[in-house]
């Protein structure tokens, strides 16, 4: 399998290099062919670089950049006064074909806002969207938008839908399931831009529409893609991964009180571990963002250093699959151009 490049950036989230350094070292473990640029302050990440394990530097490299982007800094601010930024430099690495594929875990508004602006956006997209996979009873669903996007038209629903249902098909599946995120299954129900994304959404012949879907049916895996605006998604999206770590918090403290409960716990323990790794947050973390031309993929701020590596697998994989190239191909199928 022929190998990718992939522009990290080093100096987002809220670890920094400290975190992200460790997870690309791991990363070029799990990937042979996998080539990693970390870019930031190039003083920093050396200095832990010296503090890992030996690493094969041919298939890493650092590209030096003086600024960063905070979590509290607003996208226009990133855009225009920080031009030597970690993300930028990372999406710029991207637009020049240098890397295949861009992983930060910095500022999401930000991250939206220079990946517009350094990427473009695809034909016939407004505005790009965050989707990433979510665990259901029947194997996963596709969420989006997870919080690119908080106030959106129908028209945007409708754009969403699209990239999704493409993005998926890209995946192997066959027609999947598109549902809109909505307070009821009833047509009456749900605001106004819902109802007018579902109308036009049913008179489109080429994408298999299902109707609206509430938030239990997302995790039965009533749709393969489910569609939202970006604050819905994204409290969503944490609600389900708080549920997770307090239902494995509780169950550990069920079983952790006496000889009966200890037995039991060894019992369940082939069980739990199995669950553990279906449903650990970390395993899912790393969302594409949708609609730009070039794969770029969101990690949670505060992710660990397992779930920054889950990160940077789901872009080698789109990276390999060429997601964006095939995406751009699937829509002008989808719009009939």
């Amino acid at each position: 399998m022929i190998g990718s490049a992939i522009a990290v950036d080093a100096m987002g989230g809220d670890y920094g290099p400290r975190l992200v350094v460790s997870a690309c070292i791991k990363s070029l473990i799990e990937h042979p062919s996998l080539r990693l640029v970390l870019v930031g302050d190039s003083t920093l990440i050396e200095s832990v670089l010296a503090q890992c394990s030996p690493v094969d530097r041919s298939r890493l490299t650092v590209q030096h950049a003086s600024e960063s982007i905070s979590m509290t800094d607003l996208p226009a601010h990133a855009l225009r006064h920080k031009p030597d930024s970690s993300m930028r430099i990372a999406l710029q690495l991207l637009r020049d074909k240098q890397v295949q594929a861009c992983v930060s875990a910095g500022n999401t508004g930000a991250l939206m806002a220079l990946a517009k602006h350094i990427l473009k956006p695809l034909a016939n997209i407004d505005r790009p969207a965050i989707m990433t996979a979510l665990p259901t009873l029947i194997g996963e669903t596709h969420l989006l938008d997870l919080g690119a996007n908080v106030d959106v038209s129908a028209q945007q629903l409708v754009q969403f839908a699209l990239m999704g249902s493409a993005a998926v098909q890209i995946q192997g599946i066959d027609h999947p399931r598109v549902a809109l995120l909505n307070v009821g299954s009833e047509a009456n129900k749900g605001n106004q831009q819902v109802k007018l994304a579902a109308a036009e959404l049913q008179a489109m012949p080429h994408i298999n529409y299902i109707g609206y879907v509430e938030g239990d049916g997302v995790f039965r895996g009533d749709a393969d893609v489910v569609v939202c605006d970006g604050f819905v998604g994204n409290v969503l999206l944490k609600s389900s991964e708080g549920l997770a770590t307090m239902i494995a918090a509780r169950i550990k403290q069920r079983l952790g009180r006496g000889p009966r409960a200890w037995l039991l716990a060894w019992l369940a323990a082939p069980l739990l571990k199995v669950l553990r790794s279906e449903l650990a947050p970390e395993r899912y973390n790393g969302a594409c963002l949708l609609g730009v031309d070039g794969v770029v993929v969101k990690s949670h701020g505060n992710a660990s250093q397992e779930a920054f590596q889950a990160a940077i697998s789901v872009a080698y994989v789109a990276a390999q699959g060429r997601l964006a190239q095939r995406l751009q191909v699937h829509l002008q199928g989808l719009n009939g151009v």
